[in-house]
């Protein structure tokens, strides 16, 4: 999930017996910390930019109402959604909200298909654009939740795979047809802003359905709001295991983390021929605490065993310390469960451990800096993510996208493309919120996804495999390994 760069726990900086690779790994990591990137490839034409700073004064986050949170294009809430090199989109699409918040529909359409000249890799300015052209008339609209303030990249992902569906939903209706409004939402991955958020969404009657929420804890505690209000929310994101049938008007697009526990486990066992492993974690996350467990039960109905687990959140924790513990117990492999604000740490066991033992890892761990930081030591890691792009070759998903972005999307951009067209899909069935509901939830509903179709079991969960993906040599990073999808 693209984070931002935060820096390590005092006590990991003061630990004599870090290897000089750990120490590279951090220079290497505060080094990134000012470049910011996107997902996008190079081999695209697009690299990975950095963030568009607002000249507003920044208040703080907690201090945002929620109303400030909510916006159909009349407030600017992806403010690092082009880099400051590019001021005449910034600038147009100012314009654009301005004339979106007095009503003018006609001058926001144009402003925005300005700033879209000046940079396409802007998905909430091409989401404000379709809205602009829906103007007063007709609609139905669907809302997406992202955490813009905490995660700005990780929500970006998840815009542009909304932006494609909505791009393509209304250019593809005919005249008797009602287009796809979307309302977009920031939560900061707050659980209590994300609640309060839920409400408001609630309590507003055109709103039909919900994309989002992002952390597993924060759709948990937004899903108990939609569940109570009868608003379907389906997340592209969160994985825990506690949200298979956390209400009937849950549901999401993204494999359990049962799923990919499993995968990997299978992977371990069967392929590398190693039963012993250590796994590392994140006790504050939902979702890292879901795939630590499901791992430890996968592997041991696999005849293996976790022999030791590390919490990457401790003060006290050291990655040499416990890579040094793991060789002494003997393990064979290192599972990485980590989420996205423990990286950092899981990305200092992966130097610390220098490719001496294999390596596994969750979604979270896929991400451009794993490649950056990780480098030779992370080669031959396996991650299991709920898509890639050269996953499925028959797929003009990919196509698709790199026309209308200009480079390669990641796995969540995918996922919540998958999300917006199943809510759209339900829609078509039964604008309203309970047909929503009983539409996504009948054996017979699918919908196109962008890779394979969209199925919900009675869970919520999604019908659906995981891929596996290992580190491997490749050339559209520019670090000399990629991402590639494996075949087993």
């Amino acid at each position: 999930m693209l984070p931002l760069f935060e820096s390590m726990p005092g006590s990991l900086m003061s630990q004599k017996n870090e290897t000089p690779a750990l120490v590279l790994a951090l220079l290497l990591t505060v080094g990134l910390l000012g470049a910011g990137f996107w997902w996008f490839m190079p081999k695209a034409g697009v690299k990975l930019e950095p963030q568009f700073a607002s000249k507003e004064p920044q208040v703080p986050r907690e201090a945002v109402s929620i109303e400030d949170r909510i916006s159909q294009g009349e407030r600017n809430l992806a403010s690092n959604e082009i880099k400051t090199d590019k001021p005449a989109f910034a600038l147009a699409k100012q314009a654009g909200v301005r004339a979106m918040a007095a009503k003018q529909y006609s001058e926001a359409t144009a402003r925005f298909e300005s700033a879209l000249q000046a940079a396409r890799n802007a998905p909430e300015t091409l989401i404000y654009l379709n809205n602009a052209r829906i103007g007063n008339n007709r609609s139905y609209a669907i809302a997406v939740a992202v955490p813009l303030g905490s995660d700005p990249n990780g929500s970006l992902e998840i815009l542009r795979g909304v932006a494609q569906a909505q791009q393509e939903l209304n250019g593809a209706i005919g005249s008797q047809s009602v287009p796809l409004k979307v309302v977009i939402t920031n939560d900061d991955n707050n659980p209590d802003i994300a609640k309060q958020i839920a409400n408001a969404l609630v309590q507003n009657p055109d709103v039909l359905g919900v994309v989002g929420h992002y952390a597993s804890d924060v759709t948990l505690a937004a899903g108990s709001v939609y569940n109570a209000g009868g608003l379907v929310s389906i997340s592209p994101i969160s994985s825990t295991v506690k949200l298979s049938g956390f209400g009937k008007y849950t549901f999401r697009t993204v494999p359990s983390d049962y799923v990919a526990a499993r995968a990997l486990a299978d992977y371990a066992v069967k392929r590398l021929q190693q039963k012993k492993a250590a796994v590392f974690f994140n006790s504050q996350s939902a979702y890292s605490q879901s795939l630590k467990a499901e791992f430890v039960t996968a592997i041991a109905l696999s005849g293996g065993q976790v022999s030791d687990e590390f919490d990457l959140s401790a003060p006290t924790f050291s990655a040499a310390q416990a890579v040094d513990q793991a060789l002494k117990q003997d393990d064979k492999l290192l599972m990485l469960a980590a989420n996205t604000g423990t990286l950092d740490q899981a990305l200092q066991v992966v130097q610390v451990n220098q490719r001496r033992l294999s390596l596994l890892g969750g979604d979270d761990v896929y991400a451009p800096k794993t490649l950056e930081v990780g480098g030779q030591p992370a080669e031959g890691m396996v991650l299991a993510v709920p898509w890639h792009i050269d996953g499925n070759l028959k797929s003009s998903f990919p196509r698709q996208s790199r026309q209308l972005w200009g480079g390669d999307v990641n796995w969540r951009t995918a996922t919540a493309y998958d999300a917006t067209k199943a809510l759209a899909a339900a829609i078509a069935r039964d604008p309203t919120r309970a047909g929503v509901q009983q539409a996504l939830a009948s054996p017979a509903f699918v919908a196109t996804g962008a890779s394979e179709p969209v199925r919900f079991l009675p869970s919520g969960d999604r019908n659906v495999g995981i891929q596996l993906v290992k580190v491997s040599p490749g050339k559209r990073f520019g670090s000399g390994i990629d991402f590639v999808p494996v075949a087993w």
